[in-house]
């Protein structure tokens, strides 16, 4: 059976709206500024930004009028408990599927934090397995968390394909393993100049639906 290794974050589903919707909700309950959803986005980077770095500038910011326990409930449940998955993304996973595809997603971050976010969309009843790189000790483009992924589902690693958002975490991961790869693109453009990916898609339906449907 063919393996199809998927992202979790700004692919599988819209972390940064998540996470945005979480931090414009926060500002307003506190009476803070809502020109400061700008700052604090950039400071998160898409979730790249270590917690113990993202705490410190939030608790320095706003550690006199909203309590740290508040703070660390925003960064730890403010994205799960707001994610979602489109009806396109679930319906090209059943495609996948019934098309005889292994599905595994593949995703950096704390276990409790991505395993919340699989369980509350359901991706756990639509995917084969998942493997987060706190669990397994290596993140991504690390080459040890996709063949954990692989063992996780018992399908051999060659042959697979990777689909992620991040060029270097996902793209950068699957060429050092020979792997094929489509690059999420979310609107931007590719600049990468030592590897690319095998092919470019708008949206992670669409990623999936090309994968199925290129010949192996």
């Amino acid at each position: 059976m063919p393996l199809l290794l998927l992202d979790l974050d700004n692919t599988l589903v819209d972390r940064d709206a998540a996470f945005r919707a979480a931090v414009a909700d926060f500002l307003a309950e506190h009476d803070l500024p809502k020109s400061d959803l700008t700052w604090v986005m950039a400071l998160d980077a898409s979730g790249y930004t270590a917690r113990c770095e993202l705490a410190a500038a939030l608790t320095d910011r706003y550690g006199g009028v909203v309590p740290t326990a508040v703070i660390r409930a925003l960064l730890d449940n403010g994205a799960s408990d707001r994610v979602v998955l489109a009806h396109s993304a679930r319906e090209a996973l059943g495609r996948a599927t019934a098309h005889g595809w292994t599905c595994a997603i593949v995703t950096n971050g704390r276990t409790t934090q991505q395993e919340a976010k699989i369980r509350k969309t359901g991706l756990d009843q639509l995917v084969h397995g998942w493997v987060v790189s706190e669990a397994v000790g290596h993140k991504k483009p690390e080459p040890e968390i996709f063949q954990a992924a692989a063992e996780a589902v018992s399908v051999p690693l060659p042959g697979s394909w990777v689909i992620g958002d991040s060029p270097h975490a996902d793209i950068a991961g699957a060429h050092a393993l020979g792997l094929r790869s489509v690059w999420v693109t979310d609107g931007r453009a590719w600049t990468q100049d030592s590897y690319q990916p095998t092919h470019i898609a708008k949206d992670v339906a669409s990623a999936i639906n090309h994968t199925i449907q290129t010949p192996g």
